[in-house]
């Protein structure tokens, strides 16, 4: 079993910087506990492993396809919808195309911009814990809502959601800031959901159920408005 364990770590992904404290403070748990027991220091190393796991953060190929939205996040589409998006992202009253993703404990978390262009909205919102596979999850829970402007005038929303277990959002991006297409831009702790507003015109490239994966998985395409 040591063996197993071993050669699981040798072929993880590398840990994001913003997950190895956790993999840190976990493995020096396992020791403490091991001075206790045997049987409870191995709890602490496969949770140390699992750890590492979470904060995974592999290389992902990012499509050059003009017009392409990238998914912002692994995970399982669990929503196509059309709905007046949040008034924090400035996209005005109309209806867009929602996408929801919804990311489990053993999904990769690192987040990804969805297209190129610059940030031009930020707005936490403190919330509730609720399922995040639930509708009212994107009105009701903790969530930082951003849109971003592509060179052709095109805007995207995103939105990181919390959900039952996940309660912590950790976003680098900033207002004003300017981003690549699948460029990191933050994290959601153990579990959450991610949702896409796109423009009505968007061509669906996921169907759901479907499980997508951050900055690869094509979730439409959006014709460029020059």
């Amino acid at each position: 079993m040591k063996q197993s364990i071993i050669q699981f770590i040798k072929n993880l992904p590398p840990v994001h910087p913003a997950g190895r404290w956790f993999v840190v403070i976990f493995f020096f748990g396992a020791l403490l506990l091991d001075q206790f027991s045997t049987f409870f220091g191995w709890i602490g190393l496969i949770l140390t492993v699992w750890c590492a796991y979470f904060f995974r953060d592999p290389e992902r190929v990012i499509t050059k396809r003009e017009g392409a939205v990238v998914s912002p996040a692994d995970g399982k589409v669990t929503g196509i919808r059309e709905v007046v998006p949040p008034a924090e992202l400035n996209l005005g009253k109309d209806k867009l195309r929602k996408v929801s993703i919804f990311l489990n404990v053993f999904d990769v978390h690192i987040n990804r911009v969805p297209v190129e262009g610059k940030i031009i909205a930020r707005h936490y919102v403190t919330g509730k814990f609720l399922n995040a596979e639930l509708d009212k999850a994107s009105e009701k829970n903790e969530r930082m809502l951003l849109a971003v402007q592509r060179p052709d005038g095109v805007k995207i929303g995103f939105v990181q959601i919390a959900g039952l277990v996940a309660r912590r959002i950790v976003c680098w991006a900033r207002e004003g800031q300017t981003f690549e297409r699948g460029q990191r831009f933050g994290l959601i702790r153990f579990g959450s959901r991610m949702d896409v507003y796109l423009p009505l015109d968007a061509d669906i490239r996921v169907e759901l159920g479907q499980k997508v994966l951050a900055g690869e998985t094509i979730l439409a395409d959006v014709p460029n408005k020059k």
